[in-house]
């Protein structure tokens, strides 16, 4: 990898991380173009500057998670069911991480999905996240645990997950975003940890890589959080279905049309 690919890497994690389209599925299919899929430093670089995405919604929200101490324990509560599965299905993720088929296949179905979930859930009864009981907290965690399969989006899972639990399209989104803090901090420290039981290490110039794939993915995430949100509430999910829809339509016939693509 070099810096060139990181760089669109970190802009990639960052436009998408927040937006119900998959970074990672999106990470995967530009990597797959770029001919590095396969190499473990760009798995776990794809990982690792997840944090400076996150890292803009503590900045953004600074003030929200020193609110209460039933805020954390909500997090904590949703946060359960990813840790879980993480932990007993990470071989299998690991495999699917290098599957652009796989991905294409989420990123359709999951756009299918989004084209309705704004008439399907018109009357939400939770306005402001102290709403949030601790048993839909937990139903939310296991909504954000579809996104395991690449392509599927764990804000996209964790929103509608929220919203079909009655949440507003705007609270379902923030406390997806929250919901993200825990949940790639501990991705990363697991990814780390498995990377150097391996037996990989990251050398120096791989370090100035991760520093500048989080600063980029850091700025551009912020810009991406305020328009997001704000388009939400004007528009809607349908443009994000129809955008899913078309982008693995054309990777899967960019695949069967002779383009080489690393597929397991």
């Amino acid at each position: 990898m070099n810096f060139i690919q990181a760089i669109i890497l970190a802009i990639i994690e960052g436009l998408t991380e927040f937006l119900p389209v998959s970074s990672t599925g999106h990470m995967i299919i530009a990597s797959s173009f770029m001919g590095i899929a396969s190499d473990p430093f760009v798995k776990l670089f794809t990982i690792v500057i997840q944090l400076g995405a996150i890292l803009s919604v503590v900045v953004l929200y600074f003030k929200r998670f020193f609110q209460s101490i039933d805020f954390y324990f909500k997090l904590l509560i949703a946060f359960i069911p990813a840790m879980v599965f993480g932990l007993l299905l990470s071989k299998k993720i690991d495999e699917l991480l290098e599957s652009p088929l796989t991905v294409a296949i989420s990123l359709v179905v999951g756009g299918i999905i989004l084209l309705f979930v704004d008439k399907w859930f018109q009357k939400p009864t939770i306005n402001e996240e102290k709403e949030i009981s601790y048993l839909t907290a937990f139903k939310i965690g296991l909504f954000q645990c579809l996104a395991m399969i690449p392509g599927t989006s764990r804000s996209g899972a964790s929103i509608v997950g929220g919203m079909s639990l009655k949440l507003s399209r705007k609270v379902a989104a923030e406390f997806s975003f929250f919901l993200a803090v825990p949940t790639m901090f501990a991705a990363t420290a697991k990814k780390l940890l498995d990377f150097y039981k391996a037996g990989y290490t990251v050398t120096h110039e791989e370090i100035k890589l991760l520093a500048v794939g989080n600063i980029i993915a850091f700025i551009v995430a912020l810009l991406a959080i305020k328009s997001f949100i704000g388009f939400l509430n004007k528009h809607g999910f349908k443009l994000f279905g129809w955008y899913r829809i078309v982008a693995g339509l054309i990777i899967i016939a960019m695949m069967y049309g002779g383009h080489s693509l690393q597929v397991i």
